[in-house]
Formats: structure tokens, C-alpha cells, sequence
């Protein structure tokens, strides 16, 4: 009984922060008169219209499409950023090279620069190798294959320096190599790091716009989020809103259903991560 008290705060806070996601989702049924001019939820009928005609787009491609190009980039981004994060963190956490220390602190530098200030030096370096990779979704995927991400590499770093040195020796005597030890032995320790890293690559790239739009020239090749904007105008007016917002709850599921399973995933690591605590 002392507890209720929060409970009930803990629970109005999530009614009022839910309740955009709620709106959202009743506006996806409504008309577009009647998103401006209702601020509830609930739509006066549930009209499948805004799901249907949004599904068909402007262009020759359906949103399947742009969901199709869409995880073209999240699917080898995420795989590039959790090895690679996982690879370099290692070497931090384990092994002795020169200019260690320099080269963390230049890696560590890089959290600091915002990401505008970096994305039109990232365009040149690719025009300058090769102008038609800027056509591809390599300037969006490959980078990731290098641990671009530092807060990644920090933090792993700090997961492995957390495991004690004599999971390696144990390894090392029942005959485990280096790459061995570090994905049998060490990565199942550290489960709710690698974790939270694909999960945050996949929710990060499933939100991008600035990047498709600057690397992605072509519409066929566009993915959700620069998909969505053309159904969208400067003055926004002239143009379906419950149709974007019907195909912006649809964009949401992959991401949800991600969280989702990997929430299961994410409790099971701490547990076994607690073992070397």
C-alpha cells in the first residue's frame, strides 16, 4: 500500500506520454478534416482508406517497396556496426599496441562532433573514390564496417574491461583462439551491450532522413523515411495527412516488434551477464 502512491503517478506519467503514439494511431483512421479539428483519439467511424491509398503512392513503387529498400540498409548497417564495435572494443579492453591511449582519445573526440559537421567531408571523400557509389547504399552501409560509432566502442570497451582476464586464460588452456574466446567465452557475457547497439542501429537508421537524402539519388532507391516526404509539400498543405500518418503507424511496427523481441533477449543477457559481476 505505501507503493501506490507511485504506481498511480508512475501510471498517469505513461498515460501522458503515450498518448501522441495513441493519437497517432486513432488519426491514421480519421479524415483529414477531422484530425484538424478533434483532439481525441477515437475517430468518429475507422476508415481503412488512409492505409490503403497511402500504400499506393504518388511514384510507379508502393510503400513495400521503400520498406524493402529500407531494410536493404538497416539489415547489413546493423550487422556492420555490432561486429566491427565488438572487434575494436576487444582490442581496447584486452590487448597492449602502440598509441593505444592516442587512438581511443581520437575515437572518443569523435563522440563530439555532431553529425552535420561530418556528412558533407563524408560526401566529398565518396565522390572523390568513386561518384557512382553516391547512387548506391554504400556510403550509408559501409562506414559502419570501420566502428564509426564510438559511444559503441566506449562502451563495449567497458563491458569487456568489466570481465575478468581469467575467462581468456580459461579459454586459452581448453584450446580457444583469440576470435574464439572472444565470440563463445566473452560476447555472451556482454549480451545486453551487443544488444542495445543493434537495437539502437536499427531504430537510428529506421528514423534517418538526412543521410538517404544526401546519398540517395534516385526515388526508386529511397527508403521509408525520404518515401514518406513525398507525399508532403513545403507549405503542408495540399495534401493527405491521414495518409503520411496511416504509413508513419505502419513504419513503426519493425521498430516495435524489434524492442519488442528484443526485450526478452535483453533481460536474459543481464542475467547472464550478472554471473561476472
Amino acid at each position: 500500500m505505501k507503493k501506490l502512491p507511485v504506481y498511480i503517478f508512475m501510471a498517469a506519467v505513461s498515460l501522458v506520454m503515450l498518448y501522441p503514439l495513441v493519437w497517432l494511431i486513432g488519426a491514421s483512421f480519421k479524415s483529414n478534416e477531422e484530425i484538424f479539428t478533434s483532439v481525441g483519439f477515437i475517430p468518429k467511424s475507422f476508415d481503412f482508406a488512409p492505409y490503403l491509398n497511402g500504400w499506393r503512392t504518388a511514384t510507379p513503387y508502393t510503400m513495400g517497396h521503400y520498406f524493402i529498400n529500407t531494410f536493404k540498409i538497416i539489415i547489413p548497417k546493423t550487422v556492420f556496426a555490432v561486429l566491427s564495435s565488438v572487434l575494436v572494443a576487444y582490442g581496447f579492453a584486452r590487448f597492449d599496441f602502440p598509441f593505444k591511449r592516442l587512438l581511443f582519445a581520437l575515437l572518443m573526440g569523435g563522440m563530439l562532433l555532431p553529425q552535420i559537421v561530418t556528412i558533407m567531408p563524408t560526401y566529398l571523400m565518396w565522390s572523390f573514390i568513386d561518384s557512382d557509389l553516391l547512387n548506391t547504399y554504400i556510403p550509408l552501409t559501409l562506414p559502419s564496417l570501420f566502428a564509426c560509432e564510438g559511444m559503441f566502442v566506449f562502451m563495449l570497451t567497458q563491458f569487456f574491461r568489466d570481465i575478468p582476464k581469467e575467462f581468456d586464460e580459461a579459454a586459452k588452456i581448453d584450446g580457444c583462439g583469440t576470435l574464439r574466446t572472444l565470440f563463445f567465452v566473452l560476447v555472451p557475457c556482454i549480451r545486453p551491450a551487443v544488444i542495445s547497439i543493434a537495437v539502437f542501429t536499427f531504430l537510428w537508421t529506421m528514423n534517418d532522413f538526412l543521410n538517404p537524402m544526401i546519398f540517395v539519388q534516385q526515388v526508386k532507391d529511397y527508403p521509408l523515411s525520404l518515401a514518406l516526404r513525398l507525399s508532403s509539400d513545403s507549405t503542408g498543405q495540399g495534401y493527405e495527412q491521414n495518409k503520411i500518418i496511416a504509413m508513419s503507424v505502419i513504419g513503426l511496427i519493425p521498430s516495435i516488434a524489434v524492442f519488442a523481441l528484443a526485450q526478452k533477449s535483453f533481460v536474459g543477457g543481464i542475467t547472464a551477464g550478472g554471473l561476472i559481476e
